[in-house]
């Protein structure tokens, strides 16, 4: 018997089916072939008639065969020439892939310029600063800068490269700056195509900090002159009129003294704000219990509370309480806290200081060093500025009490270092609750 094959072997093989590109491949060469087949067919028995008609030599005959040969196959390869000139022609080499990949991978907003001042490449952040800008229009007209399109105009003119500023204030103040540069780029026939490659920073970082660098200076300068002017002036005084005056020279002494401590606060508190600062990316690996820390600052504030009439009262609720920290800028926070709490608050009578352990919002355990007072309270508007530098509800009752206006900055430059967070709650008329939150060292 014959053995019966499988159903798959059985079934007969069916030739494989050539592509789109191998039929249009297949469809051009047939063409040709035809074409050229009846050209050489109707040489051919042209020169078999007149070799046997008109008496040409064969030799002659065959000869100028070979010529049409030749002439038929020569149009195919100056075919392939053009064809493959007019594709290099039809694409533009600063729209290929490679010259979009790197206008797309420059992390400043980048837009890439034809010679005529029409887009040819932009990246996603060149489209979020300027959404009006589209590919094949004319960057002009998507430029809201008079100054950006003059200066792209006249690199467009000249051919050099220009720079322009610009401040917006739309939603923001913003600074921006557009360097254009030419870029020349090379072509498949050993030219150039001239293009234009605009990119954007931005500026408002650097301009930010400078502000904050010049108002900072002029502050520190302010509250300088203050208490020098103070100094100068009672040193006169006791060089002339009061140089005899006893009772006069003991109180301005006084005085002078008290100007001397603040100006010597105010140069310390700088100086501890600038190494704050400058440590801010390094955060503290040294284990602090921060519980004798809080005791021994309490203790030492007795006095001021005694002299406010101010009662202190304690609520610490761990018995250890172990951070990654700075021991003496820790101390610094408590004090800078408990003592304004003291000092702005005493009309309340007591202050409550505590700390506890709790739960963050994301569920992370974190210890919680919180501050209260019943005074006066903040009002609202004051809330978000009060970390800044030198920034005061009351300027006269914050010089009044030796206030230097860097605490809080202080303060809030501390926790950052140390990883944590700074919250402010006031309600008028109903005192004041600044925490300090601490994540948990690790061994």
């Amino acid at each position: 018997m014959r053995a019966r094959l499988p159903e798959d072997q059985t079934r007969p093989i069916s030739p494989p089916v050539p592509g789109p590109a191998e039929t249009s491949l297949l469809a051009l060469w047939s063409d040709r072939l035809r074409h050229s087949a009846i050209v050489l067919l109707m040489a051919g028995l042209v020169l078999a008639a007149m070799v046997l008609f008109a008496e040409l030599a064969p030799a002659r005959a065959i000869a100028g065969f070979i010529c049409i040969v030749a002439a038929a196959l020569v149009p195919w390869r100056l075919h392939d020439v053009v064809a493959t000139r007019e594709e290099q022609l039809g694409v533009n080499p600063v729209q290929t892939a490679v010259v979009r990949a790197v206008v797309a991978g420059m992390p400043d907003p980048a837009v890439l310029l034809d010679r005529a001042g029409r887009v040819i490449h932009l990246n996603a952040a060149a489209a979020q600063l300027a959404p009006a800008l589209r590919v094949n229009e004319f960057a002009q007209f998507a430029l809201r800068s008079p100054e950006f399109v003059t200066a792209l105009r006249e690199a467009i003119a000249t051919a050099q490269p220009r720079r322009a500023m610009y401040l917006d204030h739309v939603p923001v103040d913003r600074w921006l700056e557009l360097i254009i540069t030419p870029v020349p780029v090379p072509t498949a026939f050993d030219g150039t195509e001239q293009c234009m490659l605009m990119t954007f920073h931005d500026l408002t970082p650097l301009r930010r900090v400078e502000e904050m660098r010049a108002d900072f200076v002029a502050n520190a300068s302010h509250e300088l002159r203050t208490p020098l002017a103070a100094l100068s002036g009672f040193i006169d005084t006791l060089q002339g009129p009061a140089r005899d005056d006893a009772k006069a020279r003991e109180r301005f002494l006084g005085i002078m003294q008290t100007q001397a401590r603040r100006m010597a606060r105010l140069i310390d508190d700088l100086l501890s704000l600038s190494r704050v600062e400058l440590s801010a990316h390094v955060r503290p690996d040294a284990l602090v219990d921060i519980v004798p820390l809080i005791r021994q600052v309490i203790e030492g504030l007795e006095p001021l509370a005694k002299e406010r009439q101010v009662a202190i009262e304690t609520e610490l609720t761990v018995e250890t309480a172990v951070i990654a920290g700075d021991r003496e800028e820790l101390l610094r926070l408590f004090e800078n806290l408990i003592e304004n709490a003291l000092k702005y608050g005493a009309s309340g009578g007591r202050v409550c200081v505590s700390l506890a352990q709790a739960a963050s919002g994301d569920g992370v355990l974190e210890y919680r060093f919180m501050v209260r007072d019943f005074g006066p309270g903040i009002a609202p508007e004051h809330l978000p500025r009060l970390t800044e530098r030198f920034y005061r509800v009351d300027v006269g009752d914050s010089r009044s009490q030796g206030g230097t206006g860097l605490g809080l900055s202080l303060v809030k430059h501390i926790v950052n270092r140390h990883r944590g967070r700074l919250l402010i709650e006031s309600v008028l008329n109903k005192g004041a609750t600044f925490t300090a939150c601490f994540p948990p060292g690790k061994p």
